[in-house]
């Protein structure tokens, strides 16, 4: 962190944060290492971070605290639409940015929910939640059929009028 005031503060001289999102009523001070969900402000066409999470004091070198451990979803790729956040480092000296990860903002299991639609290559579990068999993870040999139940791994998405997104999906009953 570059600078804090009272109501405000800078990471990296480039990602503007409000008080109010420091996680954890911590009192931060400049130097501190930090983490942060960053999203493009279009009001300031700069980036914003939406929260602030300080290091923990036990961290050392360049390991990530406990807080910010990966959420074990095998391999993630983004799709579009989806709710991210990114842990990324930035070079002052060649202003540029290296992602380091990536993972869901928010992500859950679902059990034995119902497909209920399925329109060529796109489709919706229980009529809430998202898929498109592009990047939907099956089991092999498994093709999904409208009144299917089935567990699923999904994600936060803004999909049209959907806000999850299945990333895998595997049969537990034919319909």
């Amino acid at each position: 962190m570059t600078k804090f005031c009272s109501n405000y503060g800078l990471i990296d001289e480039l990602i503007y944060f409000s008080s109010d999102v420091v996680t954890g009523n911590v009192l931060l001070k400049v130097g501190q290492k930090v983490t942060a969900v960053v999203e493009e402000s279009e009001a300031s066409h700069g980036l914003k971070a939406i929260k602030v999470d300080a290091f923990c004091d036990n961290s050392h070198g360049d390991e990530l605290p406990d807080s910010c451990t990966r959420i074990s979803l095998g391999y993630f790729e983004p799709y579009q639409g989806d709710r991210v956040e990114v842990v990324f480092s930035i070079q002052p000296d060649a202003q540029s940015r290296k992602a380091l990860s990536v993972k869901p903002l928010r992500h859950k299991h679902v059990h034995k929910v119902c497909i209920t639609s399925l329109q060529g290559r796109n489709g919706v579990l229980d009529d809430t939640i998202f898929f498109t068999l592009e990047s939907l993870k099956l089991p092999d040999g498994y093709a999904p059929r409208v009144s299917d139940m089935v567990d699923a791994v999904v994600v936060e998405s803004v999909q049209s009028c959907y806000v999850w997104r299945a990333i895998s999906m595997t049969l537990v009953k034919r319909g």
